[in-house]
């Protein structure tokens, strides 16, 4: 996990990325920090709108996730889909909780300069709101995450962002992450 992955773009090459993202179709905010994030991002949903927080370390240390879903300002889609978990007869609806809400947020693991967002799962839970089932989606993504192009995002995923998954699973689970666990040598 080089510090090639942690350093923080240039004002030049943020300034790329949000053209191209533009040009993609994506409302940019460049923000300076965490709590300019979190602002930035409550500021886009009215209060009382059903959420769901993907995982994401990103929403835990902007302070973004604990508000949705420990506050009561907004319908946790995270809180609903838990409340469901365990029971094979509320799985599909489960996966309606998780894939169709209001808003969607998340991170991404890379940007590219041309506007390409990578985003990698072990699970894939996120993919059906991310790509299709979410009124809104919301990324929040650190400046560190922006690269070349799409090779330079698979790498920055590979070298580090999956190694960072597997030190998270580890905390969390007491295991190693799908995504890890896939690459072991047999």
């Amino acid at each position: 996990m080089g510090t090639q992955y942690t350093k923080v773009a240039s004002d030049e090459v943020i300034g790329t990325t949000v053209e191209a993202l533009k040009r993609n179709g994506f409302t940019v905010t460049v923000v300076e920090d965490a709590a300019e994030a979190k602002e930035a991002v409550l500021g886009r949903i009215p209060k009382g709108s059903e959420v769901f927080t993907n995982t994401s370390v990103t929403l835990d240390k902007t302070g973004i996730a604990a508000v949705i879903n420990e506050g009561s300002d907004y319908v946790s889609a995270r809180n609903t889909m838990m409340a469901l978990y365990g029971d094979p007869k509320k799985k599909k609806e489960m996966k309606q909780v998780a894939g169709t809400p209001e808003f969607a947020i998340g991170s991404a693991h890379a940007i590219t300069q041309d506007g390409k967002i990578l985003v990698a799962s072990a699970s894939g839970s996120q993919f059906p709101a991310e790509a299709y089932g979410s009124e809104n989606v919301i990324f929040v993504v650190g400046a560190q995450k922006l690269v070349k192009d799409l090779a330079e995002g698979v790498k920055r995923i590979e070298e580090h962002s999956v190694l960072l998954e597997q030190e998270r699973a580890m905390a969390a689970y007491g295991m190693n992450s799908l995504c890890q666990a896939a690459r072991a040598p047999a």
